[in-house]
């Protein structure tokens, strides 16, 4: 989910040691009125939806899926309107991340590689609620689990069970003075964990130091630059039709993603799981139920780069590729394999 962070190579192993320390324990609720549990939890909801882009905060992040660990360094500062963002890969290939506002610079130095694009912050750790609580309540069920403890900071705990088997339940450990997320699990319908994303180091209220963000962004001498350019679109402007989404999902956008050609050993992408790294256009299309995000990615069938149909999945992230005639056909969220076979299911060419 994450960043959309929806799912590449940011995961390697850490030792075992760590992977306690990020399993604090859970002092539940006993009794209680569910009206009120029912009105603390949609407040806390609120909380972590805007602490993400109030509040100035560094720390180090830990993701682990699919049987692996990676940690990585954050700063996130906030002028006016403004944010700012830097992220760096703490383990495996080097790997830099510049934001302000919608614009992202992605760096890799080992390839002296440069990629710019314009996109919406998503659900990215730990801006993990781009819709507020509102539409969440309406799938799931949310509930205060009572007190818990990450990095050294206070925190309320929450469960957000789905009242369907089209989405997965989460847990989320929002700091108490703020509201900023903490923690966040997704687990499957057998309460499996199937990803985790928390704080193992965090500092709030730091100073602002957008300044630095925007002069790593301008450092592009040496560095072969990239630009993927957006298009804004519909799905029936571009010959598609969506008949009927799985219940809550809800057009977020559409646009016509022009890929440019990369080299062997292609850095990570937010494109589709196949084919992405071929010369071309996609054909984008963002769906979500208020918490989650699925998105579609359309592009002309290749039979030399569109080898074979998959279903696979690392961690919470699903990935569903198939070809629909002439089309060649990528869904992927963090959401059931279920859901990902109603969008694709659903998707007709538009008569």
């Amino acid at each position: 989910m994450l960043p959309t962070l929806a799912a590449s190579g940011r995961r390697s192993l850490l030792p075992a040691l760590l992977a306690v320390a990020l399993w604090p324990s859970v002092g539940r609720a006993q009794g209680g009125d569910p009206l009120v549990e029912a009105r603390e939890a949609r407040h806390w909801l609120a909380r972590i939806h805007a602490a993400a882009e109030q509040y100035n905060f560094q720390g180090i992040f830990v993701v682990s899926a699919g049987g692996t660990v990676a940690s990585s360094r954050i700063a996130h500062y906030c002028e006016g309107r403004n944010q700012f963002e830097r992220i760096e890969s703490l383990d495996g290939l080097k790997r830099q991340v510049y934001r302000h506002n919608e614009v992202v610079h992605s760096f890799w130095p080992h390839r002296r590689l440069a990629v710019i694009e314009t996109r919406q912050a998503m659900s990215q750790f730990p801006a993990l609620l781009p819709d507020g609580a509102e539409r969440i309540v309406q799938h799931y069920d949310v509930k205060s689990l009572g007190a818990g403890r990450v990095a050294g900071h206070d925190a309320n705990v929450l469960l957000l069970q789905p009242k369907d088997g089209y989405r997965f339940g989460y847990r989320l450990w929002a700091e108490k003075a703020s509201g900023l997320l903490l923690r966040a699990e997704v687990f499957d319908e057998r309460e499996v964990v199937l990803e985790a994303s928390a704080f193992s180091e965090l500092m709030l209220n730091v100073k602002p130091r957008a300044d630095l963000v925007l002069q790593a962004m301008k450092r592009l001498d040496g560095y072969r630059v990239q630009r993927l350019a957006l298009q804004e679109t519909e799905l029936a402007r571009e010959g598609w039709v969506l008949k009927q989404p799985p219940p809550g999902f809800r057009p977020v956008s559409s646009v016509r993603r022009l890929m440019a050609a990369f080299d062997a050993d292609p850095p990570p992408t937010t494109g589709p799981a196949s084919g992405a790294d071929a010369a071309g256009a996609a054909v984008q299309a963002i769906f979500s139920d208020g918490l989650t995000h699925v998105s579609i990615f359309i592009e002309p069938f290749d039979a030399a780069v569109h080898r074979r149909e998959v279903l696979m999945a690392v961690g919470a992230t699903q990935t569903l590729v198939k070809r629909k005639g002439d089309w060649w056909v990528t869904v992927i969220g963090d959401v059931p394999v279920i859901t990902l076979r109603a969008f694709a299911a659903s998707l007709e060419p538009r008569r």
